[in-house]
Parts: structure tokens; C-alpha cells; sequence
């Protein structure tokens, strides 16, 4: 008799299989093809070998994941540094000076400088208005052809541009009796600086690094002959609101009997002095404003802050063409001096690309008002210089040498345009950074903040 059996058994597509059996000696036999079942040696090693594969490839990935973990910061702050020192070229990209020159416009800056040069020459009629004249005509000759074979580089009528304004600026700046309005000035250069003639601790201590003083500054002035003064920026070495004004030599020495100026309410207000640089010129100070490119004058007569904005594109301020070259002085950005000349303010701006510039400031009397004369552009990049000053309308530049000397090492005259890096005049110190260092025409003497110390030094012609 012939038995059926289900065997429920698990085969390799996990159906149930049906097997046939026979009774046999009160057993039932049947057959089972068990090959279905046999271990598939085959696959698991093929398996096992993927399996192995991919491990070593997760290890693999592993590695090189955590590599990138370790070097992406480096990458990043690559990148950073990349973008951060693109950055001003990007702003000269997007202003045009990296571009194919616009000669509409270079033809209407030529035009205004023939205009100017020859209002100029009519009314002086010398060799130097003549020799501009052609200067100009020839260089508008030159535009001319490059328009047509674009062979002149740009650089080259960029650079022969500043060098013509600088020359137009120079003739306004002759007056008709230039030996009247000179007669305080030498012919040439500052030949010589002495050792210091005086030495003084800062009223509020050496931790006070940064600041300014001096001597009132003003030719022939009525008020604040024989005053002397002092300037600490008591927030972060930067800013500073407070003024001391000492009315002799002996009250300064002893620090004694000093009257202070509040010149604003905060360090964090629009008049707050920015910057290791101020002048006292006549009843006024004359100071970088807070966060700006703004020059201010403090009466202190009225305690009123008027303020002129400095011409150029892209001026630099809030530390970003600071003095440097050993060691940047923070956020001295905007110099303002004072000489025979009357007031200047020294600075870089993006579109000099970064090169010193010089602006003659003038306080107008009668309408209350601080204007800009006139500018010039100078080929010394800002951040390689360490200090400057104005002597008879010229600009003189210093650099560090040691922890106790600097050297005045350029010169740029404003009546001529020209320059000098020939220089080599040496300046002792007593401490490593210079905050600011000023010249004073009443007595021509040179006067220095000295991280802390007050030095001062008479000038030789």
C-alpha cells in the first residue's frame, strides 16, 4: 500500500516539496533527493569574497574620510587667507583697473587736465606750465594711438596720469609771492635729527602704548603759543576721547595744572579720536573721526566738531592700511599733520592701491567749515612704512631699523612731485613702536609717542 508523505522541507526557493512513500516491513520508506540541501560552497565563497571586498573598501573610504577630517581645516583656512588677500584685488577688478581701459573716460580726465593746466598757465606762464602742457598734449597723442592699436600699456598712462596731477597739484599749490608765503622754510631736505632733547613718561603711564602730543603747531598763532599737549587713546590702544592741554613748558614737564577737553561723550561715539594721530592747530585739535574716512576739528573754544571727508577711492580705515613695516601700528589709517605749509592729512587709499596720499586740509574762518585743498599720490606703499611726517610741504617716511632706531629713508615734495628714497637720516628711540611722530614749525622740532615715552628731537637742515 502505497503511502503518501508530506515532508514540509525547506528547499532553496523556500517551498514546501512533496515526496512519495512505501510501507515496507511496517516502515515507510521513501526517497528524499537531498541535494537541494547541500551547502552551497560555491556561493559563499563567491559571497565571502564580495563581502571581504567591500570591507576593504569601507576601510579604505575610512581613511581617506578621516584624512579629509585632518586636512580640511587646513584647506579652509587656506582658503580664507586666499579670499582675504584677493580681496582688494577683487574690489580693483570690479572697479575697472584690471580691465580693458575705458577711453571715453581716460578722454575726459585728459580733457579736465588740459582745461586745468591751461587756466594754470595763463596765470603763471613759466617753464614748469609749459612743460606740462606738452606733457599732457603728448600723453592725449598717445591715448589717441592706443585707441587704435591698444600697443601703450595701461599701467604705463595710469601711472604717467597720477604723475600729471601730482604736477597740476604742485602749480595750485605755488602761491604768487612764494617767497613771502616760504619764508619759513629752508631750501632741501632735512639733513640731519639730534639726539632726543627731551624724554617724559605719558601723563597716564607707560601701559598706554598709543597716543599723540606736541607743541601747539600754528604759525604766528594768537592763541596756545607756548601750549603743550597730550593725547592718550585709552581704549584698546585705539580710540580715545579725552585731551590735556598744558599752557607752559614747566606746567607739562611737572604734569601739573593741566586743563582737559572731553572732545566726546564715549569711545564708541561718531567724534571719538581714531587713531594714533592728532594735531593741536591754533584753538582747534584735528583728529581721524571714529570709524571713518572723516578728518574732525575740536574747538576748543565752542567744544564743536566739524569734519571733512577725505578724497580718493577706497580710503582705508579701521585698520586697513595701517603703518607698518615691523610691526603694524592698529587703526592708524588716517595721519593728520601739521607744518609751515598749514594742515595734511596722510593716508592710502584702494585706488592708489594702497600708496601713500597726501590731502592739504583748510579750515575756512568765516564759514566754519574743513575742506581739502588739494591731493596727491605717492608711489610708497603705506604698509611698509612706519611712520611719517610734513616738513615745508614735504612728505618724509621712516622705517623700523632696530628696537632703537628708525630711519627716515623717503621724501616726497608736494611743490615739485618728485620723489627721494635716497634718504638715510637715522631717529633713536628709546622703546621698539612708534604710535605717531609729528613736526612742529614754531620750533622745528620733531615729536614722537613712543610706546609710553614722550620724545622729542630738533630737525636739521
Amino acid at each position: 500500500m502505497l503511502l503518501l508523505l508530506l515532508l514540509l522541507l525547506s528547499s532553496g526557493d523556500g517551498k514546501a516539496q512533496h515526496v512519495s512513500g512505501q510501507k515496507k516491513n511496517g516502515s515507510c520508506v521513501c526517497e528524499v533527493n537531498s541535494n537541494m540541501w547541500s551547502f552551497p560552497a560555491v556561493n559563499y565563497n563567491a559571497m565571502l569574497q564580495q563581502v571581504q571586498s567591500c570591507e576593504g573598501s569601507l576601510n579604505s573610504l575610512q581613511e581617506k574620510l578621516e584624512l579629509s577630517n585632518q586636512r580640511l581645516p587646513q584647506i579652509q583656512a587656506v582658503i580664507k587667507n586666499v579670499t582675504e588677500r584677493l580681496e582688494p584685488h577683487q574690489y580693483l577688478n570690479n572697479q575697472g583697473l584690471y580691465t580693458d581701459l575705458s577711453f571715453h573716460l581716460l578722454s575726459q580726465e585728459l580733457s579736465q587736465l588740459e582745461t586745468d593746466i591751461g587756466a594754470i598757465h595763463s596765470q603763471l606762464n613759466n617753464g614748469q606750465t609749459q612743460k606740462l602742457s606738452k606733457e599732457v598734449g603728448k600723453l592725449h597723442t598717445d591715448v589717441d594711438k592706443m585707441h587704435i592699436s591698444k600697443t601703450i600699456n595701461m599701467k604705463t598712462v595710469k601711472e604717467k596720469l597720477r604723475y600729471l596731477k601730482n604736477g597740476v597739484e604742485s602749480c595750485k599749490s605755488i602761491p604768487k609771492d612764494f617767497r613771502g608765503q616760504g619764508r619759513f622754510c629752508f631750501k632741501g631736505l632735512i639733513s640731519n635729527i639730534s639726539d632726543p632733547v627731551m624724554t617724559k613718561v605719558s601723563p597716564k603711564g607707560k601701559t598706554y602704548i598709543s597716543g599723540s602730543w606736541g607743541k601747539q603747531a600754528q604759525m604766528d598763532s594768537e592763541g596756545q603759543k607756548s601750549s603743550y599737549w597730550v593725547q592718550p587713546l585709552l581704549n584698546s590702544h585705539i580710540w580715545g576721547n579725552t585731551l590735556h592741554i598744558y599752557q607752559t613748558y614747566e606746567d607739562f614737564m611737572a604734569s601739573a595744572n593741566h586743563k582737559d577737553f572731553t572732545i566726546a561723550p564715549s569711545f564708541t561715539h561718531a567724534n571719538t579720536i581714531e587713531g594714533p594721530s592728532a594735531v593741536l592747530y591754533g584753538e582747534a585739535l584735528y583728529y581721524h573721526c571714529y570709524r571713518s574716512i572723516d578728518v574732525c576739528r575740536y574747538d576748543l573754544n565752542s567744544n564743536t566738531v566739524k569734519r571733512v571727508t577725505l578724497p580718493g577711492t577706497g580710503v582705508g580705515f579701521s585698520n586697513k592700511f595701517p603703518y607698518c613695516y615691523y610691526d603694524c601700528r592698529v587703526n592708524s589709517d588716517v595721519d593728520v599733520e601739521a607744518d609751515e605749509m598749514g594742515l595734511w592729512a596722510l593716508y592710502a587709499t584702494v585706488g592708489n592701491h594702497g600708496n601713500l596720499v597726501v590731502s592739504q586740509l583748510v579750515w575756512d574762518n568765516e564759514a566754519e567749515t574743513l575742506n581739502v585743498s588739494q591731493t596727491w599720490e605717492t608711489r610708497m606703499f603705506k604698509k611698509s612704512v612706519s611712520n611719517a611726517f610734513m616738513v615745508c610741504g614735504v612728505l618724509y617716511a621712516t622705517r623700523y631699523v632696530d628696537e632703537y632706531h628708525e630711519e627716515v629713508f623717503y621724501a616726497f615734495d608736494t611743490a615739485t612731485g618728485k620723489e627721494d628714497n635716497s634718504l638715510a637720516v637715522p631717529l633713536e628711540k628709546v622703546a621698539k613702536g612708534v604710535a605717531s611722530l609729528s613736526y612742529n614749525p614754531t620750533n622745528r622740532q620733531i615729536y614722537m609717542y613712543n610706546d609710553g615715552y614722550l620724545l622729542a628731537y630738533q630737525a636739521l637742515f
